[in-house]
């Protein structure tokens, strides 16, 4: 967790590193409020560092930390609203916002940080892959409100596609990262376990990324998180109607939920995908609630422990379990 606690000035980092002690496993979130207490946020509970108060001065630190001291490095992800840093973690940022013809110019004034902590949790998709394939992989949309792991879940769908399972073979993978999160890749490189046959377009737009990993990398599934734009949609359908398969995500309760919105509702129109993974607020993250076929029929059988599961490297030996959780 070093790319996290370079970026506390000196008197901040020692209580924050004392108060979390050995749970950065569980650690979600650190927020942090110009004049008030720090939040520490973990799967099952809260913690309050108290008799600390963070200064206007400590944000300045953080910011030239998250920027490498040039506000100019990060001027795109100011307007965002978030920064993300080496490992995938996402620093959310509120305070005065600069607007310029009715759009949003830059955050200046800084007064909360939101640090949310990446993390890889290999195995987690095992009990669900087999809904994404009947003869062939599926489109695929995974629906969840905020922090219940998409991201996640994603993450291991890309290796275990990649990789190849049971008796599906191993496809060529390509994901478009547009935040950073998917691969948490240093410098083009990712270091999260995507899989063998994976390639990645790191902090590129999506609608962009999806034509050009389609032009260079001749995947047979695409791979994005977080879909929203209208922009987003015509991109998806252009490269499922160029023969890719594609699983994406998107923020939204439920089904019903996501049919409301009108950027989405060219997709749902021409059933672009063959199954919907809703998600279910818990305390782990890609915990799946129903898996939905077109006619809104749940599909879901409740998980068993079967060796579902094999390295397809140049080993014969099959190893099951590998990195389960």
């Amino acid at each position: 967790m070093d790319e996290i606690i370079r970026l506390f000035p000196p008197k901040l980092k020692s209580r924050i590193v004392s108060d979390i002690g050995s749970d950065w496993s569980s650690l979600q979130e650190i927020r942090i409020r110009v004049g008030r207490t720090i939040e520490l946020i973990f799967d099952n509970h809260t913690k309050w560092v108290n008799n600390l108060l963070p200064s206007m001065e400590d944000g300045v630190f953080l910011i030239n930390q998250l920027s490498q001291f040039s506000l100019y490095r990060i001027e795109d992800e100011l307007r965002e609203g978030f920064i993300t840093i080496e490992g995938g973690h996402r620093v959310g940022l509120t305070g005065k916002v600069n607007t310029s013809h009715g759009a949003v110019k830059a955050i200046k004034h800084i007064s909360s940080f939101n640090i949310r902590i990446a993390k890889e949790k290999i195995g987690v998709a095992s009990n669900y892959i087999s809904y994404l394939y009947e003869k062939h992989l599926l489109n695929t949309l995974i629906i969840g409100p905020p922090q219940t792991g998409k991201t996640t879940l994603l993450r291991d769908f890309a290796r275990l596609i990649s990789n190849g399972w049971k008796n599906n073979s191993p496809l060529k993978v390509g994901i478009v990262d547009e935040r950073s999160e998917i691969g948490g890749s240093i410098k083009g490189i990712p270091q999260h376990d995507l899989g063998k046959r994976t390639d990645i377009m790191d902090a590129c737009p999506k609608a962009e990324g999806l034509m050009m990993m389609i032009r260079s990398m001749s995947p047979d599934v695409i791979i994005v998180d977080e879909i929203g734009s209208e922009k987003d949609v015509l991109a998806l359908l252009e490269a499922m109607h160029a023969g890719v398969r594609i699983i994406c995500s998107v923020h939204g309760d439920s089904l019903s939920d996501i049919k409301k919105r009108p950027s989405l509702q060219l997709l749902l129109k021409q059933q672009a995908f063959d199954r919907f993974i809703c998600l279910e607020r818990t305390n782990t993250p890609g915990k799946v609630s129903t898996i939905l076929m077109n006619d809104g029929k749940n599909i879901l059988r409740k998980p068993r422990c079967t060796q579902d599961e094999m390295d397809r490297g140049t080993s014969p030996v099959m190893q099951h379990y590998l990195g389960r959780i």
